[in-house]
């Protein structure tokens, strides 16, 4: 968690936003991105050159000399963050949207590629030369007590912080997954090198960014040491749709900032005709919006085969089953009311994850994990594309503290059963002979199967009462009049201390 002086800092750049007039979050979200990925070109062409000088390679800078845009040849130095935040505002303005920002739109030499489709359409909007000047001191001292914090993660913190900002703006149902859950998630499905990533609802790729810094910190030589298996990780391992093009954009740039050069983010509609994708993905990690119906005309014809509904969250569930291949693996959040609905559709979904694919998990997680933005219950499904059942014994677990309270405050405490969470999903062989009075167990797939398919953690957790004995009422009773007996010698006391 970042501290509250770099809190601080943040809403004050926010602030300097709101006064210049930009008070949309997705839009000062979008603009505080362009200037960071800017900060950060600097910051890697710096690095790269360095790197290169001690190894002795040639190194070509981006930044060259003579650095040609919109048929003008200007001095590139000009361009790095490190040279222009020292200019005058005015010419500091002028140089950002006549040259930066151009600049920027042309790096990615692939026309194709997330960055260009992206980057295409942006618009610099700051509105003036003293907003600019102001927005990049904030950012310099922003990213002066980053360096100070001396932690690896502090740049996710950031930015996390930054895109909490969206949700306050309550769009469509969208709120953002806490980091920390999104952690767990990957932690628990532990992905590989050779798998090809999904998130069909992606928004600022907080799933996709999590799975690639899993693997970087995991399987570092296994990726970047192998020709072949780095080119998949840069290019064709992480996809990513959206329905809104600013989060594509931050999505895009959030994974370019986070080294993953050529992500396949792009604008679908995920559960319509447009998404043809079958068989394609061997993990899906996501968290799809749960913002009420969709006419049934724009959705695709074989969800509704597999459930006949208007619901997204029950859709969504219908869609990752059929965009996984065999053996490829879900982990996804879905709203409570899909665990135990009653409606023949919810029962239809469940049967089928139980029945024809395989379910491995159930995690329950408390109420306030989305607080502020939102109070609901949610829980985390794990399960298997099989096409051929294999369902058994299905694990639950009732997730009780996250790590931080579960008020509006969401503030860090002790009490955290994610750890705990990770350790027993990596050994379920323990599970079996816990009692369903623990916090987990497991539960037989017959089980499951009589109770309608429930999946509900209250259905088959049992509370252990202890029986308290209390004394015969005729002593309580006695014990009484002794305690009258002895109030009222005392008042008696009293009453002679004060001359009554």
């Amino acid at each position: 968690m970042i501290t509250g002086e770099l809190k601080n800092k943040i809403d004050g750049l926010w602030d300097i936003f709101a006064a210049g007039g930009l008070v949309n979050p997705l839009e000062v979200i979008e603009q505080i991105t362009y200037l960071m990925f800017i900060h950060d070109l600097d910051d890697m062409d710096n690095k790269k050159a360095k790197d290169s000088a001690m190894l002795g390679l040639p190194y070509e800078s981006i930044f060259g000399e003579q650095v040609e845009i919109g048929g003008r040849v200007v001095d590139g130095t000009q361009l790095k963050w490190s040279v222009f935040h020292d200019f005058p505002a005015d010419k500091m303005y002028s140089v950002m949207q006549e040259w930066v920002f151009p600049f920027i739109k042309t790096l990615h030499s692939d026309k194709n590629s997330a960055y260009s489709k992206y980057m295409g359409d942006a618009i610099f909007k700051l509105p003036t030369p003293l907003v600019l000047s102001k927005v990049v001191d904030s950012l310099d001292e922003i990213y002066k007590s980053m360096n100070e914090m001396q932690s690896s993660d502090v740049r996710g913190d950031v930015y996390e912080y930054l895109l909490s900002k969206i949700a306050q703006s309550g769009r469509n149902g969208q709120f953002r997954t806490p980091r920390h859950i999104i952690k767990m998630m990957v932690e628990l499905v532990n992905p590989t090198s050779d798998e090809v990533i999904c998130d069909p609802a992606c928004g600022t790729s907080g799933f996709l960014v999590e799975a690639g810094e899993f693997l970087k910190n995991t399987r570092k030589e296994e990726i970047f040491f192998d020709k072949q298996k780095k080119a998949h990780y840069m290019n064709n391992m992480f996809h990513g749709y959206d329905m809104d093009r600013t989060m594509l954009r931050i999505g895009a740039m959030n994974m370019m900032t986070h080294g993953i050069d050529n992500p396949i983010i792009e604008y679908r509609d995920s559960l319509s005709d447009q998404n043809e994708d079958k068989d394609k993905y061997t993990l899906i990690l996501a968290n799809p919006p749960f913002k009420g119906s969709l006419d049934a005309e724009s959705v695709s014809g074989d969800l509704l085969k597999v459930c006949k509904t208007k619901k997204t969250e029950l859709l969504f569930l219908a869609l990752f089953i059929r965009m996984l291949r065999t053996g490829g693996r879900c982990a996804c959040i879905v709203p409570d009311g899909v665990l135990f609905g009653s409606s023949k559709a919810h029962k239809s979904i469940r049967q089928e994850i139980v029945e024809n694919q395989r379910l491995e998990a159930v995690i329950s997680m408390p109420s306030g994990v989305f607080k502020p933005y939102a109070g609901v219950s949610t829980a985390i499904l794990i399960f298997t594309k099989t096409e051929h059942g294999g369902t058994n014994d299905v694990w639950f677990y009732d997730m009780a503290a996250d790590g931080y309270s579960l008020d509006d405050k969401r503030s860090p405490v002790e009490e955290n059963d994610i750890p705990d969470i990770i350790e027993r999903f990596k050994n379920l062989d323990k599970e079996k002979d816990r009692k369903r009075t623990d916090k987990s167990f497991m539960v037989p797939k017959q089980d499951i199967v009589d109770n309608d398919y429930d999946l509900s953690i209250n259905k088959y957790k049992e509370i252990e009462y202890i029986p308290v004995e209390y004394p015969p009422t005729i002593e309580i009773m006695a014990n009484i009049r002794e305690l009258e007996m002895e109030i009222g010698k005392e008042m008696d006391e009293l009453e002679k201390l004060l001359g009554m």
